[in-house]
């Protein structure tokens, strides 16, 4: 049973940082692509970043670029998202996702996804 399991969400000021884990289980990590995703409140989730399966390749969205950098860590099969930098438009619920696919940013080619976690950018 595949498993993804979000954590590193909460309150931030807007300028501030914060790392986003992921601890994977129950499927092949090392090949799959990891991806993370982000819906904010009355929004449809959108691609944030992943990182490529086969070499460690990254890929950002437009928004982030800059400001976050995704990374793994096959010895304990997690993803980390660190985020610096941070608005209010990044406010959102966050979530990890797997895919088979070598890069994509769209949701119907990741398979298995986290419960997410919540991060509120405010002063």
């Amino acid at each position: 049973q595949a498993q993804l399991v979000e954590s590193g969400g909460g309150l931030v000021q807007p300028g501030g940082s914060l790392r986003l884990s992921c601890a994977a289980s129950g499927f092949s990590f090392s090949r799959y692509t990891m991806g993370w995703f982000r819906q904010a409140p009355g929004k449809e989730r959108e691609f944030v970043a992943h990182i490529t399966w086969s070499d460690g390749g990254t890929y950002y969205a437009d928004s982030v670029k800059g400001r976050c950098t995704i990374s793994s860590d096959d010895a304990k099969n997690t993803v980390y998202l660190q985020m610096n930098s941070l608005k209010p438009e990044d406010t959102a619920v966050y979530y990890c996702a797997a895919s088979t696919y070598l890069s994509s940013y769209l949701e119907k080619t990741y398979d298995y996804w986290g419960q997410g976690t919540r991060v509120t950018v405010s002063s």
